[in-house]
């Protein structure tokens, strides 16, 4: 059995790290201001002033982090003096480095919090504002700004990585901080049941259970599953790449966020049509993006496809094997790129196409795809040349040679290239 998969089974049989007794924490190791905190967040969230009444030992029991008298690693985490973090969990630390280019292998500052986590939360994002900028997007007669980094996006993809590491590794979360992007990096792979493909679908299993339940209950995160979704939600409607998670592994979860607004038309678009209509989903979100992108669609993408289609956000093309989706026209009017659509939407078929490329291989011979995109690009997209040199291998017109990058076309034999 691979090393991944026992260390994913081990995991899983793991008991809450975070309910555990970590023995010989007292109450003076606790600081009062953080306790003071998620009693007011707790009595704001759930409606209950009355909470606020209550003594301090009352509260950590309700809360669970009191247990038969004895406090929990919960307690530790989101309540632990400095002195206290250092002496029972060093690893609870959070580092910040800043580089002036993602070049850098060095860092240029490195600041480490050690706090209780309900007063670090505050002072991450306090710092990380400080280098923050904002562009102003004009949308006719509104103006609205978009941050390079969204505090929703931040707060809750730290708050993440707090609830989910695994608290047994002694490394550090460890925070990089760009001019336009952040990565974030903490212990631990995806909970179980979580992968790259079902992120914004699979209901989540915190790792840290009873830690998770209590930054709900006090405010701090979504409910279990609905965080990832603010994070893509927020990240794509401000026309950003999408969050990346690629370069996780089963011992480390690390997400990637862009500052770089690389579709403000995209922006545009989602703005003016949740501004007129309901609200969008961030799996919506998300399938809008991929539709832009040209990225083929899952059957698990098939439910969100129809309800944009409904809304008409987004227009079918094609029929059968051919069939494929686009953007609706208004996106493309907000993104200036009216040709764009009209090339989207024309109708290419395989005989229209033909004289070309017999034309093309009659002079050459032999050629690879890319050939056929440079000789048709302007008035086809890449996904329509495909289809098209497709259908004329299926029909015999056009002959292959070669696998995979080496694929070569050419016309049949009898049809040959002419001889200078």
């Amino acid at each position: 059995m691979p090393d991944a998969q026992l260390f994913r089974i081990l995991q899983e049989q793991e008991p809450d790290f975070s309910e555990q007794i970590c023995e010989g924490l007292d109450f003076k190791d606790l600081d009062e201001n953080a306790i003071r905190v998620m009693r007011e967040r707790y009595a704001e969230k759930q409606h209950n002033p009355r909470f606020l009444a209550l003594d301090n030992h009352q509260i950590l029991s309700d809360l669970r982090l009191l247990v038969d008298g004895k406090l929990t690693n919960a307690a530790l985490i989101l309540l632990g003096k400095r002195e206290s973090l250092r002496r029972f969990l060093p690893q609870a630390t959070v580092m910040v480095e800043y580089r002036a280019t993602e070049a850098q292998i060095a860092f240029d500052n490195r600041v480490q919090y050690q706090d209780p986590f309900f007063l670090m939360i505050d002072a991450l994002w306090h710092d990380i504002n400080l280098r923050n900028k904002h562009l102003p997007i004009q949308e006719g007669p509104y103006v609205f700004e978009i941050p390079y980094f969204n505090e929703e996006v931040i707060r809750e993809s730290i708050n993440n990585a707090i609830a989910h590491r695994d608290y047994r590794r002694t490394s550090e979360t460890i925070i990089k901080l760009y001019p336009q992007r952040l990565e974030i990096t903490n212990a631990g792979g995806f909970p179980h049941g979580v992968t790259l493909e079902t992120l914004l679908t699979a209901p989540s299993t915190p790792r840290n259970r009873l830690l998770a339940d209590v930054l709900s209950k006090t405010g701090l995160v979504e409910r279990s599953g609905q965080g990832i979704d603010k994070i893509f939600y927020n990240t794509l409607t401000e026309g950003k790449p999408e969050p990346d998670y690629s370069r996780s592994n089963d011992f480390y979860v690390t997400l990637s966020l862009s500052a770089a607004i690389t579709d403000v038309g995209f922006a545009r678009f989602v703005e003016s049509e949740q501004r007129d209509g309901e609200r969008l989903s961030a799996m919506e979100i998300h399938v809008l993006g991929k539709i832009r992108d040209g990225f083929p669609l899952r059957d698990s993408d098939k439910k969100e496809v129809k309800k944009l289609l409904a809304k008409g956000l987004v227009e079918k093309l094609g029929r059968t094997r051919g069939t494929h989706y686009i953007l609706c026209k208004s996106y493309y009017d907000y993104a200036d790129r009216p040709a764009e659509y009209l090339i989207q939407r024309a109708e290419w078929d395989a005989d229209r196409v033909f004289p070309f490329i017999e034309d093309l291989l009659t002079q050459f011979g032999k050629v690879r795809m890319g050939k056929f995109f440079d000789l048709l690009e302007s008035h086809m997209t890449q996904r329509q040349i495909r289809h098209c040199i497709q259908k004329l291998v299926e029909q015999g017109k056009l002959m292959t040679e070669g696998t995979g990058a080496s694929m070569r076309y050419k016309l049949p034999k009898e049809k040959g290239a002419r001889v200078p």
